[in-house]
């Protein structure tokens, strides 16, 4: 017999009072560069509790041996995990089902053409059979002002980066 799932006590109606960022949860993964020493290219992903451990590789339609996952792929599954998260939230609350829901994401990564550096772009399908579009809307609207990888999209994200000695 497996272990019922439990779903994460988060709420949108819980008081939130401070003027700081307040992390819930925090993670750390490693990337090291594997055997050409380029994470993209032949690294290694392991998060700090060894639950996530995988092989990145470069996707064959950039040259690579698209033998491993890469990191579009990740972020692609965690956009679409969040959104999720986020829009089962807000459903749940207005009382709808949301065992049919799902959320597709396709990540593109290509060029700035701004200054030539490298963009994403990420697309969101929702897919909520039986659901009335006007219902579904403002729920959509919601989920993607809670998703912090929404807000990040929208936003961008305070990112520190650091030279450890």
């Amino acid at each position: 017999m497996t272990e019922q799932i439990r779903l994460p006590n988060l709420s949108t109606d819980k008081d939130f009072d401070g003027e700081f960022f307040a992390p819930l949860y925090t993670t750390t993964v490693t990337v090291s560069g594997g055997t050409v020493s380029h994470g993209r290219a032949s690294g290694r992903a392991r998060s700090a509790d060894g639950v996530l451990d995988l092989d990145l590789r470069t996707p064959a339609e950039l040259g690579g041996d698209g033998q491993g996952t890469n990191p579009e792929q990740l972020f692609a599954a965690a956009f679409a995990a969040c959104f999720h998260g986020a829009l089962s939230l807000v459903a749940r609350q207005a009382a709808l089902e949301v065992a049919t829901i799902s959320v597709e994401a396709t990540v593109a990564f290509g060029r700035d053409p701004g200054d030539g550096g490298y963009l994403l772009r990420v697309d969101l399908v929702v897919k909520w059979p039986g659901i009335d579009p006007e219902i579904a809307a403002p729920l959509l609207e919601k989920a993607d002002s809670l998703c912090p990888y929404a807000r990040m999209a929208d936003q961008g994200t305070p990112t520190t980066i650091t030279l450890a000695s």
